[in-house]
C-alpha cells in the first residue's frame, strides 16, 4: 500500500483530502509491520493512524479503549463512514455480544473495540485467537504508565498480548505523555523497540488565558452569556463545586448541568447524552467527565481550578475545538487551590514515595504555568519537549505584556510584617496587616501594633495579591502548605529585606484593568470574533444546516457531529455546493456521506441560493 492508495481510501472513507503531518509516516510504519508509540494533541487525528491500516488491511483491528462511551462514539462515527465496526462491553446484553462474535468469526468486522477488562477476560481470549487479527491498537495509552496522569490498573495486564501475538504491530496512542511516562508504555508493553512519532502539541486554534480565582462565578456567567448558542465544559475541582456553579449558571438562564463520579450511573449517562446531541450546552463537571467525549463542537473550556498537572490541563483543555476551529481556554488559579491537592496527597496512602513526590513535582510546574508572566503557549509545548520559537501572539500574556516596575518598597514592606509576624501568617492574613484591617484575629494577636500595619493601605486587596504571588514564584517567600500555608522568608527575601537586591514585579494596575475590560466587553470580544468568521460563510445558512443536521441526527440517533461537524457545515455555507461534484469537495464528506445526506443538505443550499438570488 503506497501514500496514493491510503490517500484515496482517506477521501473515499472519511472525505478528506490529504493526511495530517505524521499520520502517513505512521501508518507506513504499520504496513511494514513495525510497532509504533504515537502521541499527537487531542483531536490531532490519532485514530486515522490506525484505521486507515485497519480497512485497506486483510482480517481485523483490536482497538483497547478505557471507556464505553468513548468506543461507543468512535464506532456511531465509523459506521456513519460506511466501516464496520463493532464494541463489546458490559452496556450489551450476552444476545447482543454474542451477534457480535459472531460477525468478527464470519471476518464481518474490521474494528473491534474493546475494554482492557473484558480483554483479560478468560472467555474473550478464545475469540482473539480464533479471527484474524492484523493490527493491535491501545488507545489513552498514558493509562497504562504509572508515572501517566491517569493510571489504570487495569492496563498493566496487557503485556500478555505482545507473547500471545508476536508478529502483530501494536500501535500505542496518546495525547500526552512526558519521556518518563513514554519510556514506561513501551516496557509495559513489550514493545521497547517502538518507534515513537511525536507529533507537534501546538494547537493553534486555541486562546489561552489565565486568571487569578477572584470572584469566578460572576465572571464564568458573563463569559458563557456572552457564547449561549455554543458548547462548553467548566471543569472543577470538587462536585460540590460543579453542582453549585451549574445552579449559577442556570439562574441566569443558561442551559447546564453537572457531573460527577457520586452522581448515578443513569444520570451522568443523561447528561452526556444531552451533551453530545447539543440539548445541554454547558456541562460543569470533574475530571470523571472529558476522556469518553469525541464531541468535536465544544467552542470553550474553563478551569474553575488549578489541575493537577499539565498533562491533566492539556488533555483538558484538548477537549475543545477538535473541529480545528477557534476555541478559548480559560483558567482561573488561586494557592488554595494548591493547598486542597497537598491535602489529597496527604490523605491518599496509596502509592510508594516516589509516586506521591512526583504528585507534588507535577504540581508545582502547573503552578509555575499559571504564574508565570511568559508566553503560555511557549511553555506548554517547552514542557512537552517541543521548542516554540517567538511568541504565540494568542494568550493573554502576548495580547497584555505586563509591564515591570520597581517593587522593591513593596516587597520589603511585605517581607518586614512577615518577620515580625515571626513568620506565622499566611497570603491573606498578611494582606489584611498590610492594608490596616481590623479584623478580629488581628487585634487578638496584636498584630495592628507592628511597624508595618497599615503600610500598603495604598493598595487594593487584589493588587497585593497578585504582587504576593508573583514574590512566591520568584523564590521571595516559600510556603508551609503543612503549617498552614504560613510565608516563610527565601533567600531572595533575606536579601531584598536587607537592601542587598532589589526586584521588579509586573504592575497590578496592568492586570486590574484588564479584568474590568473582560467583565464589560470581554465575552461579546469573543463572540464577535465567531460571527465575524460566520460572516464570511453567511450566518443564515450556516444554522440552517445545523437545523438539518439536527433533524437527521436526532432520527438516526447519533450526535450531530457524527453527521457533519461544524467545519464541514461552514465550508458548505461559504462554497454553497449544490451539485455532487461539487459537495465531494467539502472537507469531511466521503462517499458514503455523500450518497447518504448529500441529497437533503445540497436541498437547502439550492433553496436558501434561490431565496436570497
Amino acid at each position: 500500500m503506497n501514500l496514493e492508495q491510503a490517500e484515496l481510501a482517506l477521501k473515499n472513507w472519511f472525505g478528506y483530502d490529504h493526511f495530517r503531518p505524521l499520520q502517513w509516516d505512521v501508518i507506513n510504519a504499520i504496513y511494514q509491520g513495525n510497532d509504533a508509540l504515537v502521541l499527537m494533541p487531542t483531536g490531532g487525528g490519532k485514530s486515522i493512524c490506525f484505521q486507515i491500516p485497519a480497512i485497506t488491511m486483510d482480517g481485523m483491528t483490536l482497538v483497547i479503549s478505557p471507556l464505553i462511551s468513548l468506543m461507543k462514539d468512535q464506532v456511531e462515527s465509523l459506521k456513519a463512514n460506511g466501516i464496520a465496526a463493532a464494541f463489546i462491553n458490559s452496556s450489551q446484553s450476552i444476545t447482543e455480544q454474542a451477534e457480535v462474535e459472531q460477525k468478527v468469526l464470519s471476518n464481518d468486522i474490521k474494528l473491534l473495540y474493546v475494554s482492557p477488562e473484558k480483554l483479560v477476560s478468560g472467555s474473550f481470549m478464545p475469540l482473539l485467537r480464533a479471527c484474524k487479527l492484523r493490527l493491535l491498537a491501545i488507545d489513552e495509552a498514558h493509562c497504562i504508565s504509572s508515572w501517566g496522569h491517569d493510571f489504570r490498573p487495569e492496563y498493566t495486564q496487557l503485556k500478555f498480548l505482545r507473547s500471545e501475538f508476536p508478529d502483530v504491530p501494536f500501535i500505542a496512542l496518546t495525547a500526552t505523555a512526558d519521556k518518563l511516562t513514554r519510556e514506561d508504555i513501551k516496557a509495559q508493553l513489550g514493545i521497547t523497540e517502538a518507534k515513537t512519532f511525536l507529533s507537534s502539541f501546538d494547537r493553534p486554534n486555541f486562546t489561552m488565558e489565565v486568571r487569578q480565582g477572584i470572584k469566578k462565578i460572576p465572571q464564568i456567567v458573563s463569559y458563557a452569556k456572552s457564547r449561549n448558542d455554543e458548547s462548553g465544559i467548566v471543569y472543577c475541582i470538587s462536585r460540590k463545586a460543579t453542582e453549585s456553579l451549574a445552579e449559577s449558571l442556570k439562574a441566569a438562564g443558561l442551559s447546564a448541568d453537572f457531573y460527577h463520579a457520586g452522581m448515578k450511573v443513569e444520570d451522568r449517562d443523561r447528561v452526556q447524552e444531552d451533551f453530545i446531541n447539543d440539548r445541554l450546552q454547558i456541562v460543569c463537571a470533574t475530571i470523571a467527565f472529558g476522556m469518553g467525549i469525541d464531541k468535536s463542537n465544544v467552542r470553550y473550556v474553563i478551569h474553575h481550578n488549578l489541575p493537577q498537572s499539565i498533562e491533566n490541563y492539556y488533555q483538558e483543555i484538548g477537549r475543545a475545538g477538535r473541529d480545528g476551529l477557534a476555541a478559548d481556554t480559560i483558567l482561573f488559579y488561586s494557592l488554595n487551590d494548591v493547598a486542597t491537592y497537598h491535602f489529597l496527597f496527604e490523605k491518599d496512602q496509596v502509592g510508594d514515595p516516589s509516586e506521591k513526590s512526583l504528585k507534588y513535582t507535577k504540581l508545582e510546574r502547573m503552578l509555575e504555568y499559571a504564574q508565570s508572566m511568559l508566553c503560555r503557549r511557549k511553555i506548554l509545548l517547552n514542557y512537552f519537549s517541543e521548542d516554540y520559537p517567538g511568541n504565540c501572539g494568542k494568550c493573554d500574556i502576548c495580547k497584555n505584556p505586563p509591564k515591570f516596575f520597581d517593587a522593591t518598597i513593596e516587597t520589603q514592606k511585605a517581607l518586614s510584617a512577615v518577620a515580625r509576624t515571626n513568620q506565622r501568617v499566611g497570603i491573606g492574613l498578611l494582606i489584611d496587616i498590610l492594608r490596616g484591617s481590623n479584623k478580629k484575629e488581628i487585634i487578638v494577636k496584636k498584630y495592628h501594633q507592628i511597624k508595618t500595619y497599615g503600610a500598603g493601605g495604598d493598595l487594593s486587596a487584589f493588587d497585593w495579591k497578585f504582587l504576593i504571588q508573583q514574590m512566591i514564584q520568584l523564590g521571595v517567600f516559600e510556603i508551609a502548605y503543612h503549617s498552614g500555608n504560613q510565608l516563610r522568608i527565601g533567600t531572595l527575601g533575606k536579601e531584598i529585606l536587607t537592601g542587598k537586591q532589589r526586584i521588579n514585579l509586573a504592575r497590578p494596575t496592568e492586570l486590574i484593568q484588564k479584568i474590568k475590560e473582560q467583565k464589560t466587553k470581554g465575552g461579546s470580544k469573543s463572540k464577535s470574533k465567531t460571527k465575524a468568521v460566520l460572516s464570511a460563510i453567511d450566518v443564515d445558512l450556516f444554522q440552517k444546516l445545523r437545523s438539518l443536521r439536527r433533524h437527521i441526527a436526532k432520527a438516526a440517533g447519533v450526535p450531530p457531529y457524527v453527521v457533519f461537524s461544524d467545519a464541514s457545515l461552514q465550508e458548505m455555507s461559504q462554497q454553497r455546493p449544490v451539485t455532487k461534484p461539487e459537495f465531494s469537495l467539502i472537507s469531511g464528506v466521503g462517499e458514503k456521506k455523500l450518497e447518504k445526506y448529500g441529497p437533503a443538505f445540497m436541498g437547502v443550499i439550492r433553496e436558501y441560493v434561490a431565496a436570497t438570488a
